[in-house]
């Protein structure tokens, strides 16, 4: 400041002709002079705003060379405002201001100019761009010169970062934004016209705006902490957050659905009135949300009790499709009985076994460590009689003998450590061994663990005696079968200075949770092997640890059993398994069931998520590894099952027109997959095995019972239709307006109120209501 109020009494006294130590020969000499002193100023200040807006500058010239994609992320109101700079060249160009010389005018333009990008950025990074302009106005007492060096650092660091790493995918983690469609931009204007290269362009525009948003983000985040603290900016006490605080939980769970949202925005009016998107306003429906899950669990306290203690072992005997297993399976539950379950057909060696201890290989068979009690009959006669409380009394006070059956052992009548020794695996263990893997620069970037094409093409002309050439066609078919790739995928494998990376040394790869340490030795099996065995696994799974209805889960026995550990271990074949040529009605069926429990198994492993953040985190973060590319659950559902369609309230697709996933979505979006994909909540369908015989009809029959079930409901008194939020979120799958979508609906309620349903919607308007939607455990 001290350094711009010299450079304007400079400015003065050099234009005011009257001042002493006036030196100009002529009044035309001392006009130019003056007239220099003022350029350079603005040229400074302007220069000093632009370097703080940079990325926004970008962003701007990249809308005017693109006008289809600036709707996207401008709002109509604001189209016609200009860009970061009303600087006007002169004849000799430079850049001069459009007022003569006043200093003010031009900080108020600047500040003006300032606004008008905040107004065009996007609807989630308002509040982070407000709090990166407050903080951008303090940094003006700073010197230029540490100015440029932090942002040239930034730049540096965010180039890295969108070249190097993984690009975000859009996620949906449940957050509603008012005002938005949720299958459309918040211009309003489809993406579906734009061509293939503004589809490829739009989500680098995307990254700089999410890499922009980030940078500036450190001030929100404080204030979004003090907010949560109940401190406002000086310290004291916020009265909004302590309003917020003081509403009863009463009047809270009287908001419903939609209201709960703008409940939640109008409870801080002043908030909302400044930013227009305000993220208290989604962890207040967090809270209200966890307010009535922990209220519903309180609630059932009596319910949900835990087993019995007991030293002792009980061991039941079942099989597939045994409707008395069911039943012996319910009674243990109501007596509070733990057990271990023994599937003869997932374990075919136990069949043998329980006919030599037993007599016949008819199930149930219940043992209470090494006595026999029968099948479910005796069970229940036992229970009659009051003799089987001294069972119960026996199994929870004696441990096992050495003649009781024991559990299920580790990989027991596994197949997937079976098969034949892959010699390309072992080849491939060597090499990996010998070469020098380590972090390399390649084309101005640094890359982690990786080796030289030559070194590679060095170590297996020696070991496997090859030419040269030679050894440069087998290092392709290496790469060809997933060993290792290039670190840019620029190409297959080539002798040289090229970079490439073992499989579980990328760092994306590593992250995933289906990734072995080290090179597998057995040979990939085909995928519809896996599939065939994924399958039976699961539906082994669902019978044993999942209610009648399929709509809750018991984690805790899932997580502790040895169907689980072996569910682990067929994931694992999945690295560098060949995807391509998958009949359709094989893939989809795989891709359901595969993310139905892996779903699962992110919920055993990281929990469930108690919020947007949390779900945002465990739908996006947690991946495996299928093919050599990473898969999330986001990835799955939205690229692979709806053909690559954008998640509700994002503007990008998963998958970019590069990405070698984009080969492996289905032809067109599929509407049923949304009744049969489940992600552990308590308003989601259904969980069921499905098997690619008669996909369409297992997923037409998915449809019927979610929405018979309550998924749409029809009120003729008041004439309104309660409709579940999915057919909201993903409108865009089941038609192209609102009437199509209930319409699409009503295929799946009985015949006769499908035809009630759509004489209402000829002849009369009808009230729609979504359902709140739970996002509650199902366990």
């Amino acid at each position: 400041m001290e350094k711009e109020e010299s450079v304007e009494k400079k400015a003065a006294n050099s234009s005011n002709p009257g001042k002493e130590g006036d030196k100009s020969d002529s009044p035309k000499e001392h006009n130019e002079n003056g007239l220099h002193m003022e350029q350079h100023l603005d040229s400074n200040l302007a220069s000093q705003v632009l370097e703080e807006n940079a990325p926004d500058t970008r962003i701007d010239e990249h809308e005017k060379e693109s006008p289809t994609k600036k709707d996207v992320i401008e709002s109509p109101t604001n189209k016609s405002e200009k860009g970061p700079s009303d600087l006007v060249k002169g004849e000799d160009g430079k850049e001069i201001s459009s007022e003569d010389g006043n200093v003010d005018s031009v900080r108020c333009k600047k500040s003006e100019e300032e606004i008008v990008e905040l107004q065009k950025e996007p609807l989630g990074s308002r509040n982070g761009s407000e709090e990166a302009t407050e903080a951008g106005s303090q940094k003006t007492h700073s010197n230029l010169g540490e100015k440029e060096a932090g942002y040239s650092e930034g730049t540096t660091k965010n180039l890295e970062d969108i070249l190097y790493e993984e690009e975000e995918e859009p996620i949906f983690d449940g957050t509603e934004h008012p005002g938005m469609d949720p299958n459309r931009s918040s211009s309003g204007s489809s993406m579906e016209n734009e061509s293939e290269t503004q589809g490829y362009a739009w989500p680098e525009k995307a990254v700089a705006v999410k890499n922009f948003v980030k940078e500036k983000s450190v001030v929100a985040v404080s204030r979004l902490l003090r907010r949560l603290s109940g401190k406002s900016n000086d310290g004291q006490d916020d009265p909004d957050e302590e309003h917020e605080n003081n509403i009863s939980n009463r009047e809270k769970k009287e908001v419903a659905g939609s209201s709960r949202e703008s409940a939640a925005h109008e409870s801080s009016p002043k908030t909302v009135e400044r930013y227009g998107w305000n993220p208290l306003s989604l962890i207040g429906i967090s809270r209200e949300a966890d307010a009535d899950n922990k209220d519903e669990q309180v609630g059932n306290a009596t319910v949900i009790t835990e087993p019995l203690p007991m030293k002792g072992r009980i061991i039941l005997y079942t099989r597939l499709g045994c409707q008395d297993c069911k039943e012996a399976r319910q009674f243990l539950h109501r007596k509070r009985l733990r057990y271990v379950e023994i599937n003869i057909d997932v374990y075919p060696g136990r069949k043998l076994e329980l006919e030599k201890i037993a007599g016949s290989s008819s199930v149930p068979k219940i043992f209470f460590n090494e006595v026999l009690i029968g099948g479910l009959s005796e069970l229940r006669s036992l229970d009659e009689s009051g003799k089987l409380e001294e069972k119960i009394e026996y199994v929870m006070s004696e441990v096992p003998s050495f003649e009781a059956p024991l559990p299920p052992l580790s990989a027991e009548d596994d197949l997937s450590s079976s098969g034949s020794i892959d010699e390309l695996a072992l080849i491939a263990r060597k090499m990996k061994e010998n070469i020098i893997v380590k972090d390399r620069f390649y084309k101005m970037r640094r890359f982690t663990n990786c080796f030289l094409g030559l070194e590679a093409v060095d170590f297996l002309s020696e070991d496997q005696y090859l030419e040269r050439e030679e050894a440069v066609e087998f290092g392709r078919k290496l790469a060809s079968k997933l060993f290792f790739q290039h670190v840019l995928d620029e190409n297959v494998f080539e002798d040289g200075s090229h970079l490439y990376r073992f499989l579980d040394d990328d760092p994306l790869v590593s992250q995933c949770q289906n990734i072995p340490r080290g090179v597998i030795e057995a040979k990939p099996k085909p995928i519809i092997e896996i599939s065939s065995r994924l399958r039976f696994l699961f539906y082994a799974i669902l019978e044993a640890y999942t209610s009648e209805d399929r709509k809750h889960v018991d984690y805790r026995s899932i997580h502790g059993s040895e169907e689980f550990a072996r569910y682990l271990r067929i994931i694992e074949e999945l690295q560098r398994v060949e995807l391509h040529d998958m009949p359709r009605e094989e893939k989809l069926s795989f891709f359901i069931n595969l993310y139905n429990m892996m779903a699962i198994h992110a919920i055993l492993v990281w929990g469930h998520p108690s919020g947007p953040l949390e779900r945002r985190k465990l739908f996006g973060d947690f991946k495996y590894v299928i093919g050599g590319c990473t898969y999330s659950l986001s990835a799955l559902y939205n690229g692979i099952l709806r053909s690559n369609q954008r998640p509700p309230y994002n503007l990008t697709k998963p998958f970019g027109i590069k990405d070698k996933r984009i080969k492996m979505i289905l032809p067109y979006p599929e509407p049923l997959v949304h009744f049969a994909l489940v992600y552990g909540t308590r308003s989601g369908p259904a969980l069921r095995c499905y098997s690619p015989g008669d996909i369409d009809k297992q997923l037409m029959e998915a449809a019927h019972n979610f929405i018979r079930s309550g998924g749409l409901i029809v009120d003729l008194d008041a004439k309104t239709l309660y409709i579940s939020k999915i057919f909201r979120w993903y409108s865009s799958d089941f038609g192209k307006t609102e009437v199509e979508v209930l319409k699409h609906g009503a295929n799946y309620l009985e015949p006769e109120q499908s035809q009630t349903l759509l004489e209402l919607l000829s002849s009369t308007q009808l009230k729609l209501v979504y359902q709140p939607y739970d996002w509650g455990l199902n366990h």
